[in-house]
């Protein structure tokens, strides 16, 4: 298993269906970056990432970033400025708990569709889709 085959082909375009989805109503922009190992925290190497995926240059400053690392069994989610002073204080460790739960039944797939989903919700609250919205950054998983 790599960081390319830890989904299926099937399952990746579920996942990348899923950000279409939660994107439809939305100026907001979620990725989703799988990698092998990640040898700092999670969040740190999210972060690193975040800002390496340029995904700190949205208009809105709307970005969300989920990452994983499949063979050290390491997630996070990161949120750019924009979405992070609105949402609740606990909002992105309720969708980490979400996801968790799936993950220990080994429900990867729903388990991170499920996270994207309540992601879109929430930036449709915050961020609704405007008639002149582009897709300012890919919706295809990226991996290292």
């Amino acid at each position: 298993m790599t960081s390319r085959t830890f989904f299926s082909k099937e399952e990746q375009q579920m996942i990348v269906a899923a950000i279409k989805e939660a994107e439809l109503d939305t100026s907001g922009e979620i990725r989703v970056h799988i990698e092998n190992h990640c040898k700092e925290e999670a969040l740190e190497r999210a972060a690193e990432l975040f800002y390496g995926l340029k995904m700190d240059r949205t208009a809105a400053r709307n970005g969300i970033l989920f990452y994983l690392a499949v063979k050290d069994h390491k997630f996070a989610i990161i949120g750019d400025e924009g979405i992070n002073k609105n949402v609740e204080h606990d909002f992105w460790n309720d969708i980490k708990n979400e996801m968790i739960s799936n993950f220990k039944e080994n429900k990867f797939t729903e388990g991170l569709i499920a996270g994207i989903l309540k992601c879109g919700k929430k930036l449709k609250e915050y961020f609704p889709h405007q008639d002149d919205d582009v897709n300012e950054l890919s919706d295809e998983i990226s991996f290292n």
